[in-house]
């Protein structure tokens, strides 16, 4: 069964940092694009941050480029993405998801909370 767990979201004073992880099972992320994604409950995804199965290429939506950092670790079967700089309009619910499953994550996804 494939299987993505999110973690490592919370409350975080505007300027603050985070990081996110997702631990993938029943598939291997190796060969795989992975994305993070993020959804205001309601409104649509958003694609975030993208890296390719090699961990060589990534990509950014204009909304984060130059404070968030995505990066994997395909030995473990696990995503991250590193958070910094955190405004309030970066309060989201996070999911990764893979190539196949871009806007249809499988996980709960992480809440993270950019408040004063």
């Amino acid at each position: 069964e494939l299987q993505m767990v999110e973690s490592g979201g919370g409350l975080v004073q505007p300027g603050g940092s985070l990081r996110l992880s997702c631990v993938a099972s029943g598939f291997s992320i190796s060969t795989y694009t992975m994305n993070w994604v993020r959804r205001v409950p309601g409104q649509a995804f958003e694609l975030v941050a993208s890296i390719n199965s090699g961990g060589t290429a990534t990509d950014y939506s204009n909304a984060v480029r130059g404070r968030f950092t995505i990066s994997r670790d395909n030995a473990m079967n696990t995503l991250y993405l590193q958070l910094n700089s955190l405004k309030p309009e970066d309060t989201d619910i996070y999911y990764c998801t893979n190539s196949q499953l871009v806007f249809n994550p499988v996980g709960k996804g992480t809440k993270v909370t950019v408040s004063s």
